[in-house]
């Protein structure tokens, strides 16, 4: 076969993903959560079993939190290999972007799956089957000791931002009002239960509580419905503590400004609109990288005498101490030139070397004019404002042309003509006669104020 020398093998996506799982397996930090990862693996195999042989929704809906953990501890791993990878021609900005996208996928499927424990749970109230409490109590346990241990020995920075970031979800707010209560009484217990408690941890527990009810209701009352009634409870703080950490990273995704820094943004750049030589700032737009890191671009136009380099010296210092990836683009004021015209030309106007004077349309009718103040002689309508003929207001544009010098080979021929050829031409009112011109311009005008057209005094 032909031998290609100098080309690179290309690598299959799975290949590709092996070569980054190596790279992240290299380092040892990432040991820990591999152990984690196998462990969890079969801690859901062994909740699915006990979730089929009891029976019980609401146990397959606490099942689903230790699904999330292994999703977190693949959020976390991301997080280590975005740390290795350095910026490249593809990824400019890097990869942090990747643990965004994992946070919004993990927060997502979580809540999909909280969906279909409210579809399975509406279908159970129609025929509540029966359920057996045998390993109930032992999956709970089992699955709370081990979410509360994963959570709190890994430190997933990508899930700790997030957690912190977002708003509170409405189970963080119930709690956190309780939690005031209990603190009023006993203050010793305001550093663990104030400000706010970990989501996640939360939700752990809650979980865990309302599955007991339901053990203890089921062996003292055989009341099964009430295994409906907790799976949906599951389900909605589920739903409702991953909703605000999925609103987060999308908008993250989006490259929307954060809304706590733009008080901090605006004050920024008002400080650089002051600057030395800074005429104008604008075209500005923020946005979240990552986590924790804010990219923006801006620009900035200074005056024409201004050094460049200092400009942009002190832009980048002023700006960099809240943007961590920022780009600023420096360029000079520059004069605009007048246009000579603000309209298209026509085409017949191009060519004018035959005509000098364009004729004007008719005004107006000639019985209908005042020959002095040529407004309409009515007694009756009080005096219009400005309502003189002045040239350039109620009369057309007049184009005065000869054969000189034709500048910007548009085809205009340049120079002045004498007032005799202007009046020799007939310029004049249709229906006033081609001797009665406009103002005092114009030959046949009366010297007097007061006369006729004919030049007599009137009466």
């Amino acid at each position: 076969g032909t031998i290609h020398l100098f080309r690179k093998s290309q690598r299959s996506l799975v290949g590709k993903l092996t070569h980054e799982f190596r790279l992240v397996a290299a380092d040892r930090r990432s040991w820990k959560i591999l152990l984690f990862g196998a462990i969890n693996l079969i801690c859901i195999g062994l909740l699915l079993m006990w979730c089929s042989s009891t029976n019980s929704i609401a146990l397959t809906a606490y099942t689903y939190l230790t699904i999330f953990d292994l999703f977190s501890l693949v959020t976390c791993l991301i997080s280590y290999w975005v740390m290795m990878k350095k910026p490249s021609p593809v990824y400019s900005f890097g990869f942090e972007r990747f643990e965004v996208l994992a946070v919004f996928a993990s927060t997502v499927l979580a809540q999909l799956g909280a969906l279909f424990i409210l579809k399975e749970s509406a279908e159970r109230f129609l025929e509540q089957p029966e359920i057996h409490t045998g390993r109930l109590l032992v999956g709970t346990f089992v699955a709370l000791f081990f979410n509360l241990f994963t959570m709190l020995s890994i430190k997933n920075k990508p899930f700790a931002y997030v957690s912190e970031a977002a708003s509170t979800s409405w189970l963080q707010e119930h709690v956190a009002d309780l939690s005031r209560s209990i603190c009023g009484i006993i203050p010793g217990l305001s550093s663990i239960f104030l400000p706010r408690m970990n989501p996640f941890v939360l939700i752990d527990i809650a979980g865990a509580l309302a599955l007991c009810i339901t053990y203890m209701l089921i062996e003292i009352n055989n009341y099964f419905a009430v295994d409906t009634a907790s799976a949906i409870a599951i389900a909605l703080m589920t739903f409702g503590t991953m909703y605000p950490m999925s609103v987060y990273s999308g908008k993250v995704l989006l490259q929307t400004t954060p809304p706590h820094v733009i008080g901090q943004l605006d004050k920024l750049l008002r400080e650089v609109s002051t600057l030395d030589g800074v005429l104008e700032v604008r075209n500005e737009h923020f946005w979240t990288l990552g986590f924790g890191t804010l990219a923006g671009s801006v620009h900035v136009r200074i005056r024409r005498d201004a050094n460049e380099q200092m400009v942009l010296a002190h832009v980048t210092n002023r700006l960099y101490t809240l943007v961590s990836t920022l780009t600023v683009q420096i360029f000079k004021d520059d004069w605009i030139r007048p246009t000579l015209s603000s309209v298209p030309i026509a085409n017949n106007i191009l060519n004018l070397s035959d005509h000098h004077i364009i004729p004007m349309p008719s005004l107006k009718a000639a019985d209908n004019l005042n020959p002095v103040t040529s407004t309409p002689a009515k007694p009756s309508s009080p005096p219009p404002e400005f309502s003189f003929n002045t040239p350039g207001k109620n009369v057309s544009p007049v184009i005065l042309l000869n054969t000189q010098t034709k500048p910007y080979g548009l085809g205009f021929n340049h120079g002045s003509a004498p007032y005799s050829s202007v009046l020799n031409q007939g310029l004049g009112i249709p229906g006033m006669g081609a001797a009665q011109g406009f103002r005092t311009g114009f030959a046949n005008v009366p010297s007097r104020y007061g006369t006729n057209a004919r030049g007599q005094p009137r009466p």
